[in-house]
């Protein structure tokens, strides 16, 4: 079984960076397919994940200095939309949204709470297209990711949904939504899930991308008004800061944790990486991190 992005580069509809296609260790499907409110006509949104190679992960391999003289090429992610798989060998007929990024973005995202990138690991088994033993280790280790800071992310999304819903300007299907219920209700329903994800992650440090599709199905029919989505968004919003508080989850992301998986994962694909990173000694680490706590304490005290 190969990734969708080698199928479609192989019957040429795409051309993404030569690496691409071949190290791809993970895809899913996401958009309304993730969320259990899709219709026949919804398009294929795909998230995933590859691994570049090893001297352009470790750039030192080259020899490089970080701003001294040529640097070598990063890559973070790789996109193309609109792509129609039709009339080819293998053919599903359907059109494909493409997003592959590098693994360290993709690790970065995640640990940052990004709600596209977290939900891209939190998808039913069903959306998942394509996974190797490294897009294997990620999704096992998936609430690793988790940590209170995602109240802020999840909530400054939902933020950003509603101001769109405003929008005295939509364009295209948008139009169309807007004109037939007086309001755009895909951004709508976003703003409902992105605070059912916030509410699942502070009180079970999981995530059902699914338990409230019914819900999320009636905002998209209509049957919502646009004064029930602020209400509801404004009642959510004060009753998750209190669960924010109480929640018992990690404060911040576990760095130490995530970037010792990030080189699992890395080992697996590469195997021995002893000429990548220098791993330093857990007694030594403690001691640094020791003294980088009493400098900030001291500079606290001399303010």
């Amino acid at each position: 079984m190969s990734s969708k992005t080698k199928q479609l580069t192989e019957v040429q509809l795409v051309r993404p960076p030569r690496f691409v296609p071949e190290t791809v260790q993970y895809e899913t499907i996401m958009g309304s397919v993730a969320y259990g409110v899709s219709n026949d006509t919804s398009d294929m949104d795909v998230y995933g994940f590859c691994i570049p190679p090893k001297d352009m992960i470790f750039p030192h391999l080259r020899g490089e200095i970080p701003g001294f003289g040529e640097q070598i090429q990063r890559f973070d992610v790789w996109q193309q939309h609109h792509i129609k798989f039709s009339d080819k060998p293998g053919a599903d007929g359907k059109e494909y949204d493409l997003s592959i990024y590098s693994i360290v973005r993709y690790f970065q995202l995640c640990m940052e709470n990004n709600p596209n990138m977290i939900d891209s690991l939190f998808t039913p088994a069903n959306c998942v297209l394509f996974s190797t033993p490294v897009g294997n280790l990620m999704r096992e280790n998936r609430k690793l990711f988790l940590h209170k800071g995602s109240w802020h992310k999840f909530k400054g999304y939902a933020y950003s949904q509603m101001h769109k819903i405003r929008s005295q300007h939509p364009e295209g299907k948008r139009k169309a939504l807007v004109e037939q219920f007086g309001y755009d209700v895909k951004f709508a329903y976003h703003v409902v899930r992105l605070i059912n994800e916030a509410e699942q992650i502070l009180t079970e440090g999981d995530i059902d991308l699914q338990r409230n599709r019914e819900q999320l199905k009636s905002i998209r029919r209509g049957e919502w008004k646009l004064e029930d989505i602020q209400r509801h968004f404004a009642e959510k919003e004060r009753e998750l800061e209190s669960v924010y508080l109480a929640s018992k989850l990690q404060y911040s992301p576990d760095q130490g944790k995530i970037k010792q998986l990030l080189l699992d994962c890395l080992e697996l694909h590469f195997g021995s990486l002893n000429d990548c990173v220098k791993m330093i000694d857990p007694a030594i680490r403690a001691i640094t991190e020791i003294e980088g706590i009493l400098v900030r304490y001291r500079q606290q005290e001399s303010k």
